[in-house]
């Protein structure tokens, strides 16, 4: 006998404009055109306002220190960011192939 159970909605949290914007420190004005660069994702409800992922308050925060730290305008960063993730995601790949690959053995030499 198989027991089939309903599927529970369960909704994901996301935070309000004015409480994401209070929570990352940033202007609601900024957080806006952050969105319109594709800097940070957020979504708009059926009043068309907007409600961010809690996990985009890390990549303000990151947007914020490549800001301050190379001098970038926002419209260039969304470049550098693109760049980094790259960079990371090529890292993890090297890391990977060299974790996979077989060790040399020393067997047989002499030092």
């Amino acid at each position: 006998m198989t027991v089939r159970y309903l599927p529970v909605y369960q909704p994901r949290r996301r935070l309000s404009h004015e409480e994401f914007a209070r929570r990352s420190g940033v202007h609601p004005d900024l957080l806006r055109r952050f969105v319109a660069l594709g800097l940070i994702r957020a979504s708009r409800d059926l009043d068309g306002r907007l409600w961010f992922p809690p996990s985009q308050l890390a990549a303000v925060a990151r947007i914020e220190r490549l800001r301050a730290g190379l001098s970038l305008n926002y419209a260039s960063l969304g470049l550098v960011l693109e760049l980094l993730d790259r960079i990371r995601v090529l890292e993890t790949a090297l890391r990977r192939q060299r974790a996979s690959e077989p060790r040399p053995t020393t067997r047989g030499r002499s030092a």
